[in-house]
Parts: structure tokens; C-alpha cells; sequence
């Protein structure tokens, strides 16, 4: 199918919008970009599949693909409006030009196409829900440090940098110091009957963080329940037997190439509640003590830089080092 409003661009072909057909289509343009813009780790399969199972996505409107003459997809960018109408509207920028196709115009053409359909999402957003129209609104975009050409599309836009985050690793073969664990709280690996308490747990320890929302069931759901969770290497605090802290852990082995076996923290958080109290190094030192024994050698996780809770010296001080930064650019309205 095509789109009536699809941009310009002479290095281009066609552009079209997407079905449940092009995930392989989809998933080939991130892989090509994920060797050059990040290669220590690749975008699942998985991850691009699970996007056409969500309610509040619809890639038929929100995602489109570039084509060269051949019929070989050149780029992908998608515009994802969170679900949430709580706080503010959300909405994200996501997608890659293919390495070998950069500086032809294509970025700027297909981050133009989602900015549009952005400001598009947010009008109808308003029309449909009359408490969503008094909501702020907010457009966010990732890139990498080293990704000047998209900081400078954006820029030219209206988008600012607002804030960094840092990825950082920990290398396991190095001593795990034993954190003692507060009176009164039990640490337990993650599992399943657990799943819900753990998504508000996550939710109210997200709750003050920057440009957090809080996760709906459905997504969650893909998260907990999907091929890469380790519960093994996940850790629990509970207190009385409510999740209090958490640290989420899961395993992509097609990320072994480069770093080697590793494990990618995905979640850390303590509840409001039970903050400073020392539950967050000592969940985290039992999942660095689970990787280990499951025999890997590095783990893995991205820190926003100036998180309120002081996660950056936390990780620092249990023996992350910083290895690269992304910028999240910002418009607002």
C-alpha cells in the first residue's frame, strides 16, 4: 500500500506504509543500523514482531518504509503514541536509515514524514479525548552521540536535548561485594505468579522519574512473558511479601558476539516507600551473583545520567563503567 502523504526524496523509490508482512522487511533496516550505530548489541526479531500485537499500534498509519528501485527497503521510522493519558501525551520516534544509503536526503525526508504524523497523532489524540486536549504533549527521539546528522534533522524541527543516558557495562569475572540485605526483607528470583505486583511495583518506582509512564498490562505482559526474561538471574525484595525493590534481568544471545555471553539489566527500581534503605545495591548484587553463576561474563544496562535517585554513582560504585551515551531530543507543546 501506499501513502498520500509520503515525502520526497530522489534516492527513493516508493515509500509505503507497513503490514504484518514486512516485520523481516523491518527488522533487516534496524540490523544494518544496529552494526554501524551501536554494534555491541542488535535489535530482536521479536521485538519488532511483538509491535504489531499491541492495541495502541498501528503500523498501517504509523510506520513507514523507504524502497529503492529494486524493491530493497532503504529505511524504517515509526511514531508510537503511548497509551497513557495520565500526566501527558508521549510519543516516540523510532527508526534507521541502512549505513550504506546515509547522505542522500532519506533521514531528513522520513524524520519530516514522522514529525508530521506526530503533531497528527497528538490533534487526534485531542479530538477523541476531551481531557487529553489540556494534557502537555511531548515527542522524543534517541540517537546515539555520534549520530550528528539526526541531532541536526531534529534540531532543525524544534527538538532539543534534554536529557543523556549512559550504557554501561560490568565485567563479572571481577569481585561482587555481598550487600547486606536489610532486616526484615526476603530476596527472591522473579517468577510469573508475580507479574502484576511486579508491574505496579514498577510503576510506582518509575513513577518520579524523567519522562517515565507507567506500563499498561499488555505491554508488560509481552515483557515478562517473552523469549528473553531470565527469572533466574532477576531479584525481588520483598517485605511482608510485597515487591518493595527489583532488579529485571534478560538474556539475547544474539548480542554474544561482540561482548560475549552477557546479561542486559532492564529494570532496577525500589518503591517510593522503601527507598534509601539500601535495596537497590543489594538486589542488584544478587542478580550480578546469579549472571556469574549462570556462567557470563558481562553485564549490561543504560542509567539516565541525572536520575533523581543517584543511579549513576549507584552503578558506579557496584562496578559499571560507562561505554557509550545517547541524547533524547524533545519537543514539546
Amino acid at each position: 500500500m501506499s501513502t498520500p502523504n509520503a515525502p520526497t526524496c530522489p534516492a527513493v523509490a516508493h515509500w509505503r506504509t507497513a503490514t504484518r508482512d514486512d516485520i523481516d522487511v523491518i527488522h533487516g533496516v534496524l540490523v544494518a543500523a544496529d552494526r554501524v550505530d551501536h554494534p555491541t548489541w542488535t535489535t530482536p526479531r521479536e521485538d519488532v514482531a511483538e509491535t504489531f500485537e499491541l492495541s495502541h499500534v498501528d503500523h498501517e498509519r504509523d510506520t513507514l518504509i523507504a524502497f529503492d528501485e529494486t524493491g530493497e527497503a532503504l529505511a524504517v521510522g515509526t511514531v508510537t503514541l503511548h497509551p497513557s493519558r495520565e500526566e501527558h501525551l508521549h510519543i516516540y520516534l523510532t527508526g534507521a536509515v541502512r549505513p550504506d544509503r546515509r547522505g542522500r536526503g532519506i533521514g531528513t525526508a522520513l524524520f519530516g514524514w514522522q514529525h508530521e504524523r506526530a503533531e497528527e497523532q497528538l490533534r487526534e489524540a485531542a479530538a477523541a479525548d476531551a481531557a487529553a486536549a489540556s494534557l502537555p504533549a511531548e515527542i522524543q527521539v534517541y540517537a546515539s552521540e555520534k549520530d550528528t546528522a539526526l541531532e541536526r534533522i531534529a534540531e532543525s524541527l524544534g527538538y532539543r536535548t534534554e536529557r543523556w543516558f549512559s550504557t554501561m557495562h560490568r565485567d563479572l569475572s571481577e569481585p561482587i561485594a555481598e550487600v547486606t540485605t536489610p532486616d526484615g526483607i526476603e530476596l527472591v528470583p522473579f517468577s510469573s505468579d508475580r507479574a502484576e505486583d511486579a508491574r505496579l511495583a514498577r510503576n510506582d518506582a518509575f513513577r518520579d522519574h524523567w519522562g517515565s509512564l507507567p506500563s499498561p498490562p499488555e505491554r508488560w505482559q509481552q515483557f515478562i512473558g517473552g523469549p528473553f526474561l531470565r527469572p533466574d538471574l532477576c531479584t525481588l525484595a520483598l517485605d511482608g511479601g510485597e515487591i518493595v525493590a527489583f532488579c529485571l534481568a534478560s538474556v539475547n544471545e544474539g548480542d554474544f558476539a561482540v561482548l560475549g555471553p552477557n546479561a542486559y539489566i532492564d529494570l532496577v527500581g525500589v518503591v517510593r516507600s522503601h527507598r534509601r534503605r539500601g535495596l537497590a545495591p543489594a538486589v542488584i548484587s544478587r542478580s550480578l551473583a546469579a549472571m556469574r553463576e549462570a556462567g557470563l561474563g558481562m553485564a549490561v544496562l543504560d542509567v539516565d545520567t541525572e536520575s533523581p535517585t543517584g543511579a549513576n554513582a549507584l552503578y558506579g560504585g557496584l562496578g559499571f563503567t560507562p561505554y557509550e551515551r545517547d541524547r533524547v531530543l524533545v519537543r514539546r507543546y
